[in-house]
């Protein structure tokens, strides 16, 4: 018995060398908002993407990723370095349910609202050097060695209007302490909380490459967010998209040459967190509820617009989708009176719903686990945000949106991959969000239990 326990314990030591053999730095970035399309039919576009392109040739990559529900921003990046649904990891939404209006349109921002060990945790448990920069969900993200988080108090990020002392909140909320003071006398200043032109992802990309090439992280995310802005006031595949992300390939060709400088074993996975749509028509969802009195409002006390003063039940929105959170889940008449109005606004298709999910059912989409329903809307509508007015407009703000349901091929991200090891040339197919994360936890030569779906076979 001792023997075969001896061989036993030896195939397990053979077995931890071989997944540590292979195991490389993985540069992980965010290319918010970037459909597959994008790379894969770059020439129907007239797209120069020659960085992007070389993914194709020398690594592996996805038809599309199907994302989450909703396919927004901060869900979507927080399943991609957990492996789980939101209704998992606990994202619900970009911004958090403030039926009253009373958060001053608080964002997901701390990593201490994720629910199950992230990339960053088992890599940081595997002694590997973490970093992050403008990374969704970061915030205080005790498992990043290297840390500049998503994080901002102001809408406007032009110079002349900012306030020039976040730049010492931006200091204070980085890690280690005195990181970034020290880095921005030597690569000039850091954005004033999330920056979204491409100056901004500009800046970010900067200060990665010099964390690369100093520290030689095993593990990095990057987030770059321009692409998403400019297709939302633009479109997607406008000439301002297009231009984007030709700028963007630039960026990714400087982190991809520092990252093999730094260690030719590296392993560089491009990733998106959901797609877009053609937006012109935009359906003011709150409307009906305050007609129907299931939310009460007032004029606010400054600034005009309206407060919330009570709600029954109120829609959380996201852009192509809206879920019905009810003030008192057992409040079956509530409920009942909910159900019929969504049906009546469902029966008119000029409102643009193109389903209601109730039940098991919205619970099975792996979103938004405390809604009692979900309105599905149509690509080319998005939710309004006005509380009068018509109930349908044509007047949009913005060209383009995401945030509908994940089953919408309009919504599906990107997933690439090259580095040594890996397969070239390889295509495969459509796969599921939750995927990434397992894989680049594979690259990296640790595990991630908690993942819910398998890793991809991107090796050679």
């Amino acid at each position: 018995m001792r023997n075969v326990l001896r061989s036993v314990c030896l195939l397990m030591v053979v077995a931890c060398a071989l997944q540590y053999a292979k195991a490389a730095p993985v540069l992980m970035i965010s290319i918010d908002g970037m459909k597959p399309e994008y790379v894969t039919h770059a020439d129907e576009h007239g797209l120069k993407i020659p960085t992007l392109r070389r993914f194709l040739r020398e690594g592996v990559h996805a038809e599309g990723v199907m994302p989450v529900v909703p396919s927004v921003t901060y869900p979507d990046h927080t399943t991609l370095i957990t492996g789980v649904w939101p209704s998992v990891h606990g994202i619900y939404n970009n911004m958090l349910f403030d039926p009253k209006m009373q958060y001053n349109g608080a964002w997901y921002w701390y990593a201490d609202s994720i629910k199950v060990p992230t990339l960053w945790d088992v890599a940081h448990n595997a002694h590997l050097h973490t970093a992050s920069i403008g990374w969704p969900v970061s915030m205080n993200a005790r498992s990043v060695d290297t840390l500049i988080p998503e994080f901002w108090r102001q809408d406007s990020f032009a110079p002349e209007s900012g306030n020039p002392q976040d730049a010492y909140m931006m200091d204070a909320i980085s890690r280690p302490e005195g990181m970034l003071a020290e880095r921005q006398k030597r690569l000039g200043a850091y954005m004033l909380g999330n920056d979204t032109t491409v100056e901004g992802d500009r800046t970010k990309t900067r200060y990665a490459v010099d964390v690369i090439e100093r520290e030689h992280p095993g593990l990095l995310t990057l987030h770059l967010s321009s692409l998403d802005e400019y297709e939302h006031i633009n479109g997607p595949f406008s000439a301002e998209a297009n231009a984007t992300l030709e700028a963007l390939d630039g960026m990714v060709s400087e982190l991809v040459d520092a990252a093999l400088k730094a260690d030719p074993k590296t392993a560089i996975v491009i990733v998106s967190d959901h797609g877009f749509a053609h937006i012109d028509h935009a359906f003011n969802v709150a409307i009906p509820f305050i007609e129907a009195g299931l939310v009460e409002v007032a004029p606010a006390a400054h600034g005009g617009g309206v407060k919330v003063k009570s709600w029954k039940a109120e829609p959380w929105a996201t852009g192509g989708m809206a879920a019905i959170m009810l003030h008192d889940d057992k409040d079956e008449a509530t409920r009942e009176k909910v159900r019929a109005l969504l049906a009546k606004l469902a029966a008119d298709p000029n409102n643009g719903i193109t389903e209601i999910i109730e039940g098991d059912a919205a619970k099975r989409s792996g979103g938004f686990p405390d809604a009692a329903f979900l309105l599905v809307l149509k690509p080319g509508y998005i939710t309004g945000g006005a509380y009068s007015g018509p109930l349908v407009s044509d007047q949009v703000a913005g060209k383009g949106t995401h945030g509908y349901m994940n089953s919408f091929a309009e919504m599906h991200a990107s997933f690439f991959v090259m580095g040594q090891g890996i397969a070239k040339g390889r295509n495969v197919g459509q796969i599921d969000m939750r995927r990434v994360a397992p894989t680049v936890a594979s690259l990296l030569g640790v595990s991630l239990p908690t993942a819910s779906e398998p890793k991809l076979d991107v090796l050679q």
